[in-house]
């Protein structure tokens, strides 16, 4: 039984669809004026005509009666005219040999009833006529409908955007150096907050990784600090004075570099305090220091200004001096077949140029890392230019390297200005 009614469902749902669709086509036909009662010819009905070859209908309002097709029409199981209840049905003919459509509707005080045989309705010829009869209204709703859809998704698009940069500007607002901050979740969409979680986590893990490695770094060099200070009073017994020389040199290179080491410790926790200092008494003083050794070496020690005024800056005295006697040190050192070093000093800059042999293709980036040294021999411990970068960090300015082989090197020391106005002494001779 469940099969059978599965197989005859469709049908019995297309019968009655078919029903309501030649019932609409009559109702709309239709014609009642006094005593009469006229089918009037429509597209709709001429084509139900053409395609349904064997159609019969029977139409009444009260004792009128119109019909089409009496020849073709079965005996049915109801009397003309017709005075059943409004609504619609598909019943079968007395003979059980084919159905037929039962419609009745109400017209104001008066009553159509319709009854209709052997129909073939064609759902695509229909629906094509009500598209291009209600194109208009159909493309109404359609455009509504995308406008609709534009809309929300460009609100929603812009929600989402909106809190895309909330957390890039927060996330921004990070120091990669110090990554300690977290993200807040507050303002964030929902779709987000597994993401900002899984940063904030990141973040921490970052930050616990730094501080480790900063503390092993300042524990390892106060570490090394006692034993280095014990074996240079050990070395003054050595009898050979060759043998003394060489230790005392090694010891003394060790001892920067534990120094360095600190230093570098010290910078990266930002434990420094800054008051206006003036950078062209510092540039003078640190080209006087290294004076004797230009001329052994035979270069010559310059010092111009591109800029007058006050050449204050924020920062630590100390700190800047020895970021600035690393250049020049370096300029002394490593630049290959140089004569001249030049320090220019400009508002909240010092540039040290030498006329050297310049560095390899990409070396500016890598000499920045700790335990990088452009020199050959081995000298130095190659952490000079790691702690300048972490100076200029700390100052809120920057180091920058250029340079072009076979022209000379340019290391500058950029400084936010200072709002100070002291006067700054006038430089108008060189130091050679």
């Amino acid at each position: 039984m469940l099969g059978i009614f599965i197989w005859r469902y469709p049908t019995q749902e297309r019968e009655f669809r078919a029903c309501r669709v030649v019932a609409a086509i009559l109702d709309r036909a239709a014609v009642v004026e006094g005593k009469n009662l006229t089918i009037r010819s429509t597209s709709a009905l001429e084509e139900l005509k053409a395609d349904s070859p064997n159609l019969w209908y029977v139409v009444s309002s009260g004792d009128l009666v119109s019909e089409y097709g009496s020849e073709r029409r079965p005996a049915l199981p109801f009397a003309f005219p017709y005075h059943g209840p409004v609504g619609s049905s598909v019943f079968d003919t007395l003979d059980q040999t084919s159905t037929f459509c039962l419609a009745v509707v109400q017209r104001d005080s008066l009553q159509l009833a319709m009854m209709v045989g052997q129909h073939q309705v064609r759902f695509g010829r229909i629906a094509r006529n009500l598209l291009f009869r209600n194109a208009f209204s159909i493309a109404l709703v359609a455009l509504a409908f995308a406008v609709t859809v534009a809309i929300g998704s460009a609100l929603a698009a812009r929600f989402v955007s909106r809190g895309i940069e909330r957390v890039t500007r927060r996330a921004l607002a990070i120091d990669p150096s110090a990554p300690q901050g977290s993200i807040s979740l507050s303002g964030v969409p929902y779709e987000l907050k597994p993401l900002v979680e899984a940063l904030n986590r990141a973040f921490g893990e970052i930050d616990a990784y730094i501080r480790m490695q900063r503390r092993f770094l300042g524990n390892a060099a106060h570490q090394l600090r006692t034993p280095l200070t014990l074996l240079r009073a050990k070395i003054e017994d050595v009898p050979d004075p060759a043998l003394k020389v060489e230790l005392v040199r090694d010891v003394r290179r060790l001892t920067s570099l534990v120094s360095a080491m600190l230093d570098l410790a010290r910078l990266q926790n930002r434990t420094i305090e800054k008051r206006p200092i003036d950078l062209a008494e510092i540039t003078l003083d640190v080209l006087a220091d290294f004076s004797p050794s230009a001329l052994d070496a035979g270069i010559e020690l310059a010092l111009e200004r591109t800029d007058e005024g006050p050449l204050l800056v924020q920062g630590v005295d100390a700190a800047v001096r020895s970021a600035l006697a690393n250049l020049v040190g370096n300029a002394l050192i490593h630049a290959h077949g140089a004569r001249r070093i030049v320090a220019t000093l400009g508002r909240g800059s010092i540039s040290v140029d030498d006329d050297g042999a310049g560095l390899p293709d990409d070396a500016e980036h890598r000499l920045l890392e700790p335990f990088q040294t452009g020199n050959s021999a081995g000298d130095g411990a190659g952490l000079g230019l790691s702690i300048v970068r972490e100076i200029m960090a700390a100052h809120g300015g920057e180091l920058v390297i250029s340079s072009v082989p076979g022209l000379g090197t340019t290391m500058s020391l950029r400084f936010p200005e200072s709002t100070a106005t002291a006067k700054a002494p006038q430089l108008d001779l060189q130091a050679h």
